[in-house]
C-alpha cells in the first residue's frame, strides 16, 4: 500500500504587492500595445493602396489586444478566460513568426510578442488570473 499526498492548490487572492505588480504588467503591456496602435495608424495612413486592408486589420488588432491587457490590469480576477485567450493569441503570433523565416517584420514582431507572453504570464502568476474561473461566491474581488 502507498501513501498518496493531495496536491493542495491555492485560491487565495495574491498578496497586495503581487497584485499590484501584476497589474501593473499588465498596464505595461496595455500600454506598449496602445503605442503600437498609435505607431500602426501612422502606418495606415501612409500605406499603400495594396497594404491598407492589411494594416488596418493590424491596427484593429492592437486596439483590441491593448484594451484586453487594460480589462485585466483593471479586474484581473473577475476576466475569466481573458488571460487564457490573450497568453495563447500572442503565444501562435511567436511560434508563427518563428516558423516563416526570414520574412520582413516576422523577426521583430515575434520577439516583442515573446515578450508580451512573458509579461503577461508573470502577471498572471502574479495577479493569481486562474482565480477568475471561481464562481462569484468564492472569487476574491481584490
Amino acid at each position: 500500500m502507498t501513501a498518496t499526498t493531495a496536491t493542495r492548490i491555492d485560491i487565495t487572492a495574491p498578496t497586495h504587492r503581487a497584485d499590484l505588480a501584476g497589474r501593473g504588467l499588465a498596464a505595461l503591456a496595455s500600454l506598449a500595445t496602445g503605442v503600437a496602435f498609435v505607431n500602426g495608424v501612422l502606418l495606415t495612413i501612409n500605406a499603400n493602396d495594396d497594404r491598407l486592408f492589411i494594416e488596418g486589420w493590424r491596427v484593429s488588432s492592437f486596439g483590441i489586444f491593448a484594451a484586453l491587457f487594460a480589462l485585466l490590469a483593471v479586474r484581473p480576477r473577475q476576466a475569466a478566460g481573458v488571460w487564457e485567450i490573450v497568453l495563447v493569441g500572442k503565444a501562435a503570433l511567436v511560434v508563427f513568426g518563428a516558423l516563416i523565416g526570414d520574412v520582413p517584420e516576422a523577426r521583430l514582431s515575434a520577439i516583442i510578442d515573446l515578450g508580451l507572453v512573458a509579461v503577461v504570464a508573470a502577471a498572471y502568476v502574479l495577479c493569481r488570473g486562474w482565480l477568475a474561473w471561481r464562481s462569484a461566491t468564492t472569487n476574491p474581488t481584490r
